[in-house]
């Protein structure tokens, strides 16, 4: 059985707790959208209330986010910045990993900043950013699994392969539903569904899960970093 030594500090453990939620909720906010939306929209329910709850869950998303970013940035243990939270793949402690989170980031402010603008905006416009929220999603899984020195903990492992599984199920299930047309549309979301727990498991299986993956990462960013 794998076993990890409990040595962060209360920064980290926040900063992990309020990722973890965030990531959490995200997948909630994908799955109520998958799920609510187009002619899969449940009959028994309002679409009032579901679009109220799918902002609730969005705004929760972002009060965790938020403090999962701050509380990254004032752990002194990689001395991030606050740059580093907005410009994607510029830390130098797995900058790839982070920089996912960062992305992901970015996504969800800007659907946030367009949410505040909408009427302005048109619904139209609103909509096609809207759905970056989607792409947020698999973005800040990886970026949870990549950045993580706890993802070999297996709560860890069965929480990401809960989250894959319910927006994998939400995705097949709005599939099966919909109607004729947008087959091209359909097609990428059925390839993507497919991929993305192919890549996400070879990932695991190569990185994280590999005997002294996290070390190696933070020997490297050490390196990068001029030995800090």
């Amino acid at each position: 059985m794998t076993t990890v030594a409990l040595t962060g500090s209360p920064l980290w453990y926040a900063g992990r707790a309020g990722g973890t939620l965030a990531l959490i909720l995200l997948t909630a906010t994908v799955v109520l959208g998958i799920a609510s939306g187009g002619r899969s929209a449940p009959r028994r329910i309002g679409r009032f209330e579901i679009a109220l709850l799918h902002r609730n869950l969005s705004l929760l998303t972002l009060v965790f986010l938020a403090a999962h970013v701050v509380t990254a940035v004032l752990d002194p243990f990689v001395h991030l910045g606050w740059a580093v939270a907005l410009v994607p793949f510029g830390a130098s402690y797995r900058p790839l990993w982070l920089g996912l989170g960062a992305a992901a980031a970015d996504l969800l402010l800007a659907v946030l900043v367009t949410s505040v603008l909408r009427l302005r905006l048109g619904v139209r416009r609103w909509k096609a950013v809207h759905w970056l929220a989607y792409a947020a999603w698999p973005l800040a899984l990886f970026h949870g699994a990549g950045s993580g020195t706890d993802t070999r903990l297996p709560l860890q492992l069965w929480l990401y392969a809960a989250c894959l599984a319910c927006v994998v199920t939400a995705v097949w299930w709005r599939l099966a539903k919909a109607g004729p047309g947008r087959v091209a549309g359909r097609l990428a979301a059925a390839v993507t569904a497919s991929a993305v727990p192919v890549v996400l498991t070879a990932f695991l299986a190569a990185g994280p899960l590999q005997p002294g993956w996290s070390h190696r990462a933070a020997t490297a960013a050490l390196l990068i970093g001029g030995g800090r």
